[in-house]
């Protein structure tokens, strides 16, 4: 599973003009699956996430984690991070997984968070044409790979 999480003072999810996800002070999640993906990387990237110390303390030093400030998440699918450039310039996106295989992975990996964090997590739609808005917070991008732990 790669993702992209993003520290976010606000974000949201729009599916046909409906807001169908939406956070205030959290993270924003991107998710992307692959067939490697097991119920390992699941349970790894969701703790590892939910622990993740990237909001600040009483000093402004980034030492608390998302449960720590009360704050949210918003999980969204995206195939595109599987995206293999090397060459030419069309994307290849025969990485990432069909649906019949990435459904279940993503809804075991919003299931996780949950878990780990305590409180429902606000999710996209998976498939559909969505609109994320987002307010970075810092900015504080970090990018975690399941199969590339470093």
């Amino acid at each position: 599973m790669k993702t992209v999480i993003q520290r976010v003072s606000s974000a949201s999810v729009t599916v046909e003009q409906k807001i169908v996800g939406e956070i205030q002070k959290g993270l924003l999640v991107l998710v992307g699956i692959e067939d490697a993906d097991t119920q390992e990387d699941i349970d790894w990237l969701a703790a590892k996430i939910v622990k993740m110390r990237i909001f600040g303390d009483e000093n402004g030093v980034m030492n608390c984690d998302v449960k720590e400030v009360d704050g949210a998440i918003l999980a969204i699918s995206q195939f595109t991070l599987h995206a293999q450039t090397k060459k030419g310039n069309r994307p290849s996106y025969i990485k990432a997984s069909k649906p019949d295989f990435a459904i279940p992975m993503y809804e075991k990996f919003v299931g996780a968070l949950e878990k780990e964090l305590g409180k429902k997590i606000q999710t996209g739609i998976f498939g559909a044409d969505m609109q994320v808005q987002l307010l970075n917070d810092g900015p504080v991008t970090i990018i975690i790979d399941s199969q590339n732990r470093e």
